[in-house]
């Protein structure tokens, strides 16, 4: 896996965030899609870091996430 630690994000990126979300403005991020990485931040914090990664690492990680349970709150 690699991480993109650039400053640079482009401004017209199309930021979204799980339907699971909710609108509590709990803990989130949002994910906006390039064609080389994925590009991840904090809901909270939308001017704070990003953290960018190959498309191929976010798939891995949300086929991870997506066959694990969810924890009972």
């Amino acid at each position: 896996m690699s991480a993109d630690f650039s400053v640079s994000t482009p401004a017209d990126l199309y930021w979204f965030k799980s339907s699971y979300s909710g609108s509590g403005g709990g803990d989130c991020v949002e994910v906006a899609a390039t064609p080389a990485t994925v590009r991840i931040r904090d809901s909270k914090n939308r001017q704070g870091p990003v953290l960018g990664v190959s498309t191929g690492a976010w798939s891995a990680f949300v086929t991870f996430a997506g066959g694990r349970p969810r924890p009972e709150l």
